[in-house]
């Protein structure tokens, strides 16, 4: 990582891994910071990293449709010319399982293998990585 880690992102370099578990209030903010985060982290990294999102954490999305449309299309664009990459979304609950499914259909066909999971060693297996790799210090 050669850029400042945003709040709530955790980075394994050992692994080419990134996870964001957000806790509270996910938002508008929120979202920028981790998307400029990884379009800065994209242009410089030598290599290409995968993501984990843990959405476990929150007690509410303020998030709108268009504006997820929006970064969902955008983050789509601006990866058609980079290496696949995955990113596993973890959901326990029906509205960030709606926010996932929405990205998932938006990146559909593109280097963004968005996959959503109601377990986290299920993702963990798709990652690649053990589960104990996706817990981070509480």
């Amino acid at each position: 990582m050669k850029t400042e880690l945003p709040p709530d992102v955790f980075f394994r370099p050992d692994l080419r891994l990134m996870i964001f578990r957000p806790r509270g209030v996910l938002d508008e903010k929120a979202v920028d910071q981790v998307v400029t985060f990884l379009e800065k982290e994209e242009e410089q990294a030598d290599q290409c990293f995968n993501r984990f999102v843990d959405l476990s954490k929150l007690d509410s999305i303020q998030l709108s449709f268009d504006y997820l449309v929006r970064v969902s299309l955008h983050r789509r664009l601006s990866s058609m010319k980079r290496a696949p990459v995955k990113s596993g979304f973890f959901v326990t609950g029906e509205q960030p399982a709606h926010v996932a499914d929405t990205h998932a259909l938006l990146t559909d066909h593109s280097p963004l293998q968005v996959e959503v999971f109601h377990e986290p060693a299920t993702a963990a297996r798709w990652l690649g990585v053990s589960p104990e790799h996706l817990r981070i210090p509480e």
